[in-house]
């Protein structure tokens, strides 16, 4: 396989609209492109998403290594869901975990996952799992399910289990916390105090937890923490990455980076350094949002970095080639179900009620807190 083919695969990337354009198949196919993430301006209707996933896997049949997409979306609840009515409009996880039931932590995010995968969406960037430890955090604020993180992490790992068995992947964030933040990432680069001593005690809890409940992924914040590593933030910094992850919490899944075009990190460094030194800190998966000029730079600099010794090709085909493995093992059916099936899922009424007994402060009968 090419070096710019495995390097594709690294890349998770943002559409334009409801419909490929005939740019980005080019791209897609041409760069072997790994990941596709929705957004709002994506979704027109629940039979429109249904055929653009239906789009973008067919696209895997003229890819160099015929690999299926992962395609992705943020639903976790409350203010951040990209999918609207008729899809169940779900509460909050803050409504969520004032309930203190994983068994409706499960439910929730089967019932959720169902409705993905019957569009053709095989990964939800949830369930945020970020501590509110700071009230004035208005950035998680009510994304968070608690402020006790024994209680987060109970719940982080019902959260887990009921995407796996919707048969959905998750991707569990911020890694290592968001919750005691002000500033917001995607404007300004929010630094923070804490030494590794108060992150094992609070933060990195349900991290650990969903890490042994087999979450699929883990996504990186753009926090500086000066106090364990004053030069990167999170998802530049090999010690939070091959440090903290990998060996102190033995995570042996996928690392995706937060969007790499968040001012956080582009008021500091270029995007062909973000991308080289993302690779380098440890990153497995780059993911650009909102800027179709980012992946190609991208490539073209860890192509460079490669070229000049700074990056080992070896370690871009140990990268590839987990992707690849963990692809095989998750996207067994890659295609949308057909539309006359899928459509019955779709704000269904069990999901409806759940969602309305949640925002009502209620556990739903039949269901132990």
């Amino acid at each position: 396989m090419k070096l710019q083919h495995m390097l594709g695969q690294l890349m998770f990337m943002g559409v334009s609209s409801t419909k490929l354009t005939t740019d980005e198949k080019k791209f897609i196919t041409s760069n072997n492109i790994g990941g596709i993430v929705l957004f709002a301006r994506n979704v027109e209707s629940p039979e429109q998403i249904h055929s653009l996933c239906t789009e973008i896997q067919k696209l895997r049949h003229d890819l160099p290594d015929k690999s299926p997409f992962y395609i992705g979306i943020d639903m976790e609840g409350g203010r951040v869901q990209r999918l609207k009515s008729p899809f169940t409009q779900w509460p909050s996880l803050q409504k969520l975990g004032a309930l203190n039931s994983p068994s409706l932590c499960f439910q929730f995010s089967y019932c959720m996952g169902k409705e993905l995968k019957s569009v053709g969406i095989n990964l939800d960037f949830a369930p945020c799992l970020d501590v509110l430890t700071n009230p004035k955090n208005t950035v998680i604020g009510d994304r968070s399910l608690s402020s006790d993180p024994e209680m987060v992490s109970k719940l982080s790992s019902a959260l887990v289990r009921g995407y796996l068995k919707s048969e959905i992947m998750s991707c569990v964030k911020h890694f290592p916390g968001h919750g005691n933040t002000l500033l917001d990432s995607h404007f300004d680069l929010p630094i923070e105090s804490s030494d590794l001593n108060r992150l094992n005690e609070i933060e990195l809890l349900p991290f650990k937890k969903a890490f042994k409940s087999r979450v699929d992924m883990v996504m990186t914040s753009h926090i500086l923490f000066h106090n364990i590593d004053d030069k990167w933030p999170v998802t530049l910094s090999e010690i939070f990455l091959k440090k903290i992850i990998r060996e102190e919490c033995r995570y042996r899944g996928l690392i995706i980076s937060d969007d790499l075009d968040m001012k956080a990190l582009t008021n500091k460094y270029s995007t062909e350094d973000i991308a080289v030194r993302a690779i380098e800190a440890g990153v497995d998966m780059l993911l650009y949002c909102n800027e179709p000029l980012s992946p190609p730079l991208a490539i073209q600099a860890i192509t460079r970095a490669v070229a000049d010794g700074r990056i080992k090709e070896e370690q871009i085909k140990s990268i590839y080639e987990k992707i690849q493995s963990h692809k095989t093992e998750s996207l067994t059916q890659a295609d949308p179900e057909p539309w006359s099936e899928a459509k019955q899922w779709i704000g269904h009424s069990d999901h409806q009620k759940i969602a309305q007994a949640i925002l009502d402060g209620k556990v739903p009968e039949g269901l132990a807190s």
